[in-house]
């Protein structure tokens, strides 16, 4: 080797290490830069007319591992689910109340049914009769405000659904123009590689709405599809469509009509639709399951609760003074026995004074026009019969027999079953998604530690290219001194 190709190899080797050490800097100072991935410089013999002349570079390669990103971003999707019913039910049994703290819907049937045993025991009590008529109000105001809760839960979830429409078809709109761009450059440089990293953080954002896998294209280009086949993104990105309601019903179905579904180019993505593409996970998956199945099965049982109290005080056998058939001390606001009943449901007018009613109709029956003998509580015995009759039911999922107390005490423990269910989900998923996590970044992410022991090789090879340059520098100065 010639003096002159021992300097050439000298100086492509600092060329080398500078972008060495340049890259060890990029690593360092995006260590924890969400969805960076560790890049290195590739580097091999420069061979020019079979005699070696120093090293080249063959690019900047990333260092990720794809199945592991591909199963994380599938437990993403999970996690999100998870998240979203966890939270929401954690909301829902709170607003029931837990019979163990004695709140909520449970302690107003309590305290109904303690303020209706006093009175029958003091039938002549004024303040009795006050105390009944209020702890009968509280019970409307619960069955009112649940119901409110589970429509605006649903109207919550159909909006989200929207803006999350929205969100994943500006991010596949994104992932077209990440793909073009990449398609027409050396897919090599450091350049392409922040592209790529740019196009995994939305892929990620897409993953969070519902699993999703990348397909690797020409050209350095990928497709979008999902686990179940449907293509959003295909050279071009399609559109995600889903028409947000304006109001909702206990009627309103996505089978009635009256409710949007999911879709692509006509593909049904609808959570829980018979179509072979239907969404099994992500915000979508938790939104959906909210909105058509988890809230109208509670808005159900609600009615079913109602719809009881309802039928056990108006029995005809309680109050002779009413007409037969005719509801008792708590009514149907529209008396159409539509849907909705626990929204609607109200105290009787005839035993409410602000509705222009008396509460000694309580003592002495709906229909009573005047008053009779203030010892009697015949009726007030009846009624509290009624509500302490133990009746089997079998309805929306309420099944075995209860009491009014019972059945309302039954209902809170559905919602804290499944609230109990899915805070078990969400903490499984979570301890997965770390775990996974934490391998993805072990295999993808940067160590600080390995990149400062590569930056000492770095600073030694650089040393020792520059003393091989000096070296021949000598040489050439020796020789031109003879």
């Amino acid at each position: 080797m010639s003096l002159s190709s021992a300097i050439n190899s000298a100086r492509s080797g600092l060329q080398i290490t500078s972008l060495r050490a340049d890259m060890v800097a990029t690593n360092v100072a995006n260590a924890s830069t969400p969805g960076y991935v560790r890049r290195s410089v590739q580097v091999s013999e420069n061979v020019l007319a079979g005699r070696t002349a120093g090293v080249r570079t063959d690019g900047i390669a990333r260092s990720q591992n794809q199945s592991l990103t591909a199963e994380r971003r599938n437990l993403t999707s999970d996690l999100a689910q998870a998240d979203v019913l966890s939270s929401t039910w954690r909301t829902i049994s709170s607003k029931v109340g837990d019979t163990a703290e004695g709140t909520g819907l449970f302690k107003a049937f309590g305290d109904f049914e303690s303020a209706l045993s006093n009175l029958a025991l003091s039938p002549e009590s004024g303040a009795d009769a006050s105390a009944v008529l209020s702890s009968a109000n509280a019970i409307i105001n619960q069955f009112h405000s649940l119901s409110q809760m589970a429509v605006i839960l649903r109207t919550e979830a159909d909006q989200e659904i929207g803006q999350g429409r929205d969100i994943v078809n500006s991010a596949l709109k994104t992932i077209e123009k990440l793909n073009g761009q990449l398609s027409g450059m050396d897919r090599t440089t450091g350049e392409a590689a922040a592209l790529i990293d740019e196009r995994n953080r939305v892929l990620d954002t897409i993953s969070e709405y519902l699993p999703v896998q990348a397909v690797a294209r020409d050209y350095g280009m990928i497709d979008v599809v999902t686990p179940e086949g449907v293509f959003l993104l295909a050279g071009t990105a399609r559109k995600v469509e889903f028409s947000p309601s304006s109001s909702f019903g206990p009627a309103q179905t996505v089978e009635s009509g009256a409710l949007s579904g999911l879709s692509v180019d006509g593909i049904s993505l609808t959570p829980g639709s018979s179509s072979y593409g239907a969404v099994s996970s992500g915000l979508f998956g938790a939104l959906f399951t909210l909105r058509d199945q988890d809230l109208p099965t509670f808005s159900a049982q609600l009615d079913t609760l109602a719809g009881d109290f309802i039928s056990r005080l108006s029995d005809d056998t309680i109050d002779p003074t009413k007409t037969p058939g005719d509801p008792g001390l708590f009514v149907d606001s529209t008396g159409t026995g539509d849907p909705g009943l626990a929204g609607r449901i109200a105290v009787n007018a005839a035993i409410d004074p602000a509705q222009g009613g008396a509460t000694w109709r309580l003592r002495d029956g709906i229909g009573a026009v005047a008053q009779g003998p203030t010892g009697d509580s015949t009726i007030l015995n009846k009624m509290l019969g009624a509500i302490k009759l133990v009746s089997p039911i079998s309805s929306n999922g309420i099944q075995g027999s209860f009491s009014s107390a019972e059945m309302a005490a039954q209902f809170s423990s559905l919602a804290g079953q499944k609230r109990l269910q899915n805070e078990g989900i969400l903490s499984s998923t979570s301890a997965q998604h770390t775990m996974l996590l934490a391998a993805e970044q072990s295999e993808n992410g940067v160590d600080i530690d390995s990149e400062m022991q590569d930056l000492i090789l770095i600073e030694q090879a650089y040393a020792a290219n520059a003393r091989v340059i000096e070296i021949a520098g000598q040489m050439i100065n020796r020789l031109m001194e003879i």
